[in-house]
């Protein structure tokens, strides 16, 4: 379980809270208007982001003090982050060992992740050479190759179009759902929150609320997030 415990983050004239918990294996949208502290959110699960107050837990252990590769966590940002002068197969390698040094087993789990991602051969090739989609799922296989129990996605798919962004999203669901991973996920976009995440999580006006079942709160949204939706269709 993911627990949020009276937590408080910002300074200044930003702030938000958060007291929820969210079971393992869940996948969750995270969804609010723009600036309403949605990858704040994320950052603060992650340790990029230093809580003013309460804390988050992880199977009832707090994180905090934990340095991010330390946390049971990854996470995939909006420009993946692959290194252009390494190849995609040192790309993905980079989430078992930073420095390379890869056991021949862990060439072998590297093979299988690309090859589970629909790259495989693709290993030898520089990230430049792929297409958008091809290099979201070289992003995607490193962070599952990590293998860790939570996976955070600042709208990694952004740049897509919205066919690939469903197949990706598709991809990260059946993985996640395989491995119990608990998945929390940014979209500005209902369509997206819906097709991927029963639950989601509504972040406005200062307060990230409980999550709630996705289809019921798009249905009957409260009036910050009608709010939100009427600008965002």
């Amino acid at each position: 379980m993911l627990g949020f415990d009276r937590v408080r983050l910002g300074s200044g004239r930003f702030h938000l809270q958060a007291d929820f918990s969210l079971p393992e294996g869940a996948l969750v949208a995270v969804i609010g208007p723009s600036g309403a502290g949605k990858s704040t959110l994320l950052a603060a699960v992650a340790g990029f982001q230093p809580l003013a107050g309460g804390r988050i837990s992880w199977q009832g252990n707090d994180l905090a003090g934990l340095a991010p590769g330390d946390r049971p966590v990854s996470m995939l940002f909006q420009d993946g982050n692959l290194f252009a002068h390494l190849s995609v197969a040192q790309n993905v390698g980079l989430g078992l060992r930073p420095d390379l040094r890869l056991s021949p087993l862990q060439i072998t789990q590297v093979d299988a992740a690309l090859a589970q991602m629909g790259l495989a051969g693709m290993g030898k090739r520089r990230p430049g050479t792929l297409s958008g989609g091809q290099q979201s799922r070289v992003a995607l296989a490193r962070v599952m190759l990590q293998a860790r129990p939570v996976l955070l996605l600042d709208e990694p798919f952004a740049a897509l179009g919205p066919a690939l962004t469903v197949e990706m999203l598709a991809l990260v669901g059946q993985i996640a759902t395989k491995a119990g991973t608990t998945v929390l996920m940014v979209t500005h976009h209902p369509a997206e929150a819906l097709a991927f995440a029963p639950l989601t999580i509504l972040v406005a006006d200062g307060v990230a609320a409980a999550p709630a079942p996705t289809a019921d709160l798009l249905a009957n949204p409260p009036a910050a997030l009608a709010l939100y939706l009427g600008s965002a269709r």
